[in-house]
């Protein structure tokens, strides 16, 4: 598509559906904006190096869209780069060469600007932790091309042991930002390097992975599941919270997050739109969660949870906060004071998820269902439940036993206790030798 390159028109761009859409500026020949199918809108430079048929077609990426990279910026460094190239220069040759030599750090900067767009808020964010907290101050001066396996195990190492821990100018950090190392950080920062070096090998600044295949410490999964007793507790602190505070939303959350398996974000961003309240589809139809679209059916106490909330006049959210049109953002703060209220120490949130599987588990549903009712995109995700279905597995098969016995002794399997059957059973397959 073609047509001059303003702010209205980058504005108005729509992604594709699977493929790159790309317009092209009508007045300055080879200027160019793509947009992801993701939404990301990129300023774009295409132009010919050579003659004839032997010319080979470049693209360069000038910058992505937004602050400080406009429009008109952007349309002032294409022409920059037009100059150089009508002059005999190649800027993709240029740049690739540069960054050739770049840094760790300098690497970093770049895949957080180019190579993120199809990651999730809460996993970038994480990211950019890693990168600041930890691989830039063990690796970032280092040149991209010098960087070995033995380097990548070495950060694997003191990362674990906890060397870039925070330990001076702590009254400027922000709060929250303290790293802490340990096993499974340290796992997480190889992979997100192996990320990095893919995304390196990728654009052709690096010819291989350092990060490939090492081996990381296992990473010990949280797993803390509130017996029925604590649910009881918890069910009292959530009342008096909410008698206490005379604002519904939080605890309504925390109920829902409880009552659902749902994650934190999939509530706390919940909005009424897509809450389906269709009596036989009564269901939360989220566009977007951690594994994609995802639908979320709803049981009675759920759904009588959603039913007494009070939906706000211009505010979309269903845990509406007290700023106009926002989400409730103080949930931290009331869950501590909930947990304590109920005795939960060390509890997080997030375990409500765990228990809402764990009951299920209990109750006989098996893995693919916990998982379907989880949204777990793999069944090794819903692995770590498998243990909680010993009980009605054990309960199955101790009643396969009792129709077997009665079965093989040609009875209904009603009279008669257990005990009773297998010693006729016993009596009945007596060998010779035995008598």
């Amino acid at each position: 598509m073609a047509g001059k390159i303003t702010k209205r028109l980058v504005d108005a761009a729509a992604p594709g559906v699977s493929n790159d859409a790309f317009w092209w500026d009508s007045e300055l020949r080879g200027f160019g904006l793509k947009v992801t199918p993701a939404g990301v809108k990129v300023y774009v430079l295409q132009y010919h190096v050579g003659t004839g048929r032997n010319a080979r077609r470049r693209r360069l990426v000038i910058g992505r869209h937004g602050s400080p990279r406009t429009p008109e910026k952007a349309r002032i460094e294409a022409k920059r780069l037009l100059g150089d190239i009508a002059g005999g220069g190649d800027p993709l040759e240029q740049r690739q060469q540069e960054r050739k030599t770049m840094t760790i750090a300098e690497l970093c900067d770049l895949y957080l600007a180019e190579g993120v767009a199809h990651k999730k808020v809460t996993t970038l964010r994480s990211d950019r932790a890693r990168i600041e907290h930890h691989i830039k101050p063990l690796l970032g001066r280092r040149r991209l091309d010098q960087v070995t396996r033995a380097d990548v195990e070495r950060l694997l190492t003191d990362v674990k042991a906890g060397k870039t821990a925070l330990e001076q100018n702590r009254q400027k950090r922000q709060v929250g930002s303290i790293p802490r190392g340990g096993p499974g950080v340290a796992a997480q920062c190889v992979t997100l390097l192996g990320t990095l070096f893919a995304f390196a090998v990728k654009r052709g600044l690096r010819a291989d992975n350092p990060a490939h295949g090492i081996e990381k410490p296992p990473v010990r999964k949280m797993q803390r599941f509130l017996s029925e007793q604590e649910i009881r507790r918890l069910a009292a602190a959530l009342d008096a919270e909410a008698t206490a505070s005379g604002n519904p939303f939080p605890v309504a959350a925390i109920k829902l997050l409880l009552l659902t398996g749902c994650r934190r974000g999939e509530i706390m961003e919940l909005r009424w739109k897509h809450v389906d309240f269709e009596r036989g589809r009564e269901s939360l139809r989220l566009p977007d969660s951690k594994t994609g679209e995802k639908t979320v059916h709803l049981n009675a106490p759920a759904l009588s949870v959603l039913n007494k909330l009070l939906r706000i006049k211009d505010n979309p959210f269903v845990v509406a906060g007290t700023r106009d049109g926002a989400a409730f953002g103080g949930l931290d703060k009331v869950w501590a004071r909930v947990r304590k209220a109920a005795k939960l120490d060390g509890v997080r949130l997030h375990d409500l998820r765990h228990s809402f599987a764990s009951v299920a588990a209990a109750g006989g549903a098996s893995l693919p269902i916990i998982g379907a009712m989880l949204g777990h995109k793999h069944a090794s995700t819903t692995s770590i439940y498998a243990h909680l279905s010993a009980d009605p597995v054990r309960e199955a098969n101790e009643a396969v036993g009792k129709r077997m016995v009665a079965a093989m002794m040609g009875k209904s399997g009603k009279p008669g206790g257990k005990d009773s059957q297998i010693a006729s059973l016993n009596r009945s397959i007596r060998t010779p030798a035995s008598v």
